[in-house]
């Protein structure tokens, strides 16, 4: 699915545009940063509430094009900025992390 169908499907509050056409088949979660550097398929959308800097950093390591922030979090401006420069594609959810998993689950996203 491509990030702005997704993002649209999600009622996502997109703060960051990214590459909106790049096409998303598989979700990671968490906000523990080296566990996801460890673990997330490179090309994923990264689910978390982490809003600082370096989620931008773990984000060009690991190629992953989109950011859902749960929980209504906000990015930070040092956050939006990078991303912005690094054409990754942040949005806002107001559901907590499971249960925008649960919804990214019943679009046919996985892992």
């Amino acid at each position: 699915m491509k990030i702005n169908e997704l993002c649209k499907a999600l009622g996502a509050d997109v703060q960051t545009p990214g590459d909106g056409e790049r096409e998303v088949t598989q979700v990671t979660a968490g906000d523990l940063l080296s566990f996801v550097m460890g673990t997330a398929p490179e090309g994923a959308a990264w689910v978390t509430i982490q809003t600082h800097l370096n989620v931008a950093a773990v984000a060009v390591l690991k190629d992953l094009p989109l950011i859902l922030i749960a929980a209504g979090r906000k990015a930070t401006p040092e956050l939006k900025l990078r991303c912005e420069e690094e054409k990754i594609c942040i949005a806002t959810v107001g559901e907590t992390i499971y249960g925008i998993c649960g919804k990214l689950a019943e679009l046919g996203l996985g892992e």
